[in-house]
């Protein structure tokens, strides 16, 4: 009994995507099928060209096509790269190489994300550049949230004004880290609409055009959600990893998944999540679990993620953001300064692990 096209792709919709978790045929991922006697060839198209990945879809594609009652003798695969999608349509065109943006002075690139607004993104992206600048590190921040920009206030960029060298921005030099703010190009109160292509050119714009010099670490303060510039920054940049934010009710749980199934789709390492608003000390100094302490540990906890600590509801920390001044974070109260410095060695920590690992392989995205 010969085995047909349809057996075979029957099988294959039982297999899952390590990943996406999801099947091959709904991702559209087969693109060819042939069978020669016994002999089953495939053509996958996956989104990367990792070993670990290559070799667990290999075995799990093997095993459920010998489970076939007619009988595999032979299971060949050719595996493509590339972003699968569903739908059963063909691909858009590979970007071509020169897409990517170049910075040679940079050693790591980590962006700060979250699947939803108001959770403290903004906040945590700041304080870690603070934290590592005050460990010695040589630290810049990009805000990438190009619909929102937060840095000008929670920096003080609104106090200074934006200069240029020849066709290059010079980022601001403050708190002892080089920042760059599309909110510091603008008019005050400007509102700021873009639609998909122009905010892929302002992102570009902004990194590529900026003097970054020598850093150990850039900082990419993301918008939230998983739209154009996410997916803008993972087809440029070489990303080290990415930081997640939630707070701790289940609400923001569930969109910070989201966001850590977005960056794991674009193969880049979630090298920790970061729980704010985790509590309040009142002035009886009794701890209030305001949205429920401990949910974003937890949440980190089941999807297998780092997780680098907690930040509480501070007046202080509200105060110094308002006023341009994290580093008053870090002088004042002890508890906070403890809080945040653990949250940046957390972090560095992270990268150190993940560089050693297997997964240091930076990640890319090509959109096809």
């Amino acid at each position: 009994m010969s085995i047909s096209q349809q057996q075979v792709m029957e099988a294959l919709g039982g297999v899952l995507d390590p990943e996406l978790q999801r099947d091959l045929v709904t991702l559209n991922m087969v693109r060819h099928v042939s069978i020669d006697g016994g002999v089953v060839r495939l053509q996958l198209k996956v989104s990367s060209l990792h070993e670990s990945l290559k070799s667990e879809l290999r075995s799990r594609v093997t095993a459920a096509l010998r489970g076939i009652e007619a009988g595999v003798e032979g299971v060949e695969i050719e595996f493509t790269t590339g972003l699968a999608q569903g739908g059963g349509g063909e691909s858009k065109p590979k970007q071509p190489e020169s897409e990517g943006v170049d910075l040679p002075g940079v050693k790591h690139i980590i962006a700060v994300g979250a699947g939803k607004g108001g959770v403290g993104k903004s906040t945590v992206s700041v304080n870690l550049a603070v934290g590592l600048a005050r460990q010695g590190a040589k630290v810049g921040i990009l805000d990438g949230d190009i619909y929102g920009p937060s840095l000008p206030t929670m920096m003080g960029l609104d106090r200074f004004e934006a200069k240029a060298e020849g066709k290059h921005l010079l980022p601001f030099e403050v708190h002892g880290v080089k920042a760059m703010s599309l909110g510091s190009l603008v008019e005050d109160e400007k509102p700021l609409i873009w639609r998909g292509p122009m905010a892929h050119g302002a992102f570009r714009q902004l990194i590529s055009q900026t003097l970054w010099g020598d850093l150990d670490y850039l900082i990419i303060d993301l918008p939230p959600g998983t739209g154009d510039v996410p997916l803008t920054m993972a087809q440029l940049l070489p990303l080290t990893g990415a930081v997640v934010v939630c707070t701790p009710q289940k609400v923001a749980q569930d969109d910070a998944r989201r966001a850590v199934a977005m960056f794991r789709q674009m193969r880049i390492e979630v090298l920790g999540v970061v729980e704010n608003m985790s509590y309040f000390i009142g002035d009886d100094g009794k701890e209030y679990d305001i949205f429920g302490k401990g949910g974003a540990e937890l949440m980190a906890q089941q999807s297998g993620i780092p997780f680098l600590g907690r930040i509480p509801i501070n007046t202080a920390l509200r105060y110094n953001a308002d006023a341009g001044d994290p580093s008053a974070n870090f002088t004042g109260d002890d508890a906070l300064a403890r809080d945040l410095s653990e949250l940046s060695r957390g972090l560095v920590s992270q990268v150190s692990m993940h560089l050693m690992s297997e997964a240091a392989d930076r990640p890319t995205l090509n959109v096809t």
